[in-house]
């Protein structure tokens, strides 16, 4: 694998993160309904992966039984950032909403690489790493405040 496709996964990945929740609120506008607008969102998600899955992966259905319960909880996670995100980007503006979550996702990031949680493996919580996550907690001050 080509070692800049993954950051090029990232890269568009942040795109598609930042252009989901005003996505998501402009329907959730026209419908009248976030909560709706996060069902549609998942929905065509949904479709898109079987589709892709299908066509690319097609690993068997059976291959399920192997994850233990708690590891299904992924879609829940995703299920309340749809909803959170299409809820809050109207009322905080995007910066503000992309900011604040960006922080909180790095301070629980440290967390789980600190103790290896999930089944990632242990990584140190050094000055530097801490300093990184110090200064995108100013930025989203800053951006909060701007």
């Amino acid at each position: 694998m080509n070692a800049l496709a993954p950051l090029l996964v990232a890269l568009l990945g942040g795109i598609g993160l930042a252009v989901q929740p005003p996505t998501n609120a402009a329907l959730g506008r026209s419908i009248g309904s976030v909560l709706l607008a996060a069902l549609v969102s998942f929905a065509v998600g949904t479709l898109i992966l079987i589709g892709v899955w299908l066509i690319a992966d097609r690993t068997p259905l059976a291959n399920l039984r192997e994850a233990r319960s708690w590891m299904f909880l992924g879609g829940a996670y995703g299920a309340f950032f749809v909803l959170a995100a299409a809820f809050a980007a109207p009322r905080l503006g995007l910066a503000s909403m992309l900011t604040i979550m960006i922080a909180t996702q790095l301070v629980a990031a440290l967390v789980i690489d600190r103790f290896g949680l999930i089944g990632l493996p242990k990584a140190p919580i050094s000055g530097v790493r801490l300093i990184g996550v110090a200064l995108v907690l100013v930025g989203a001050v800053l951006v909060r405040r701007g």
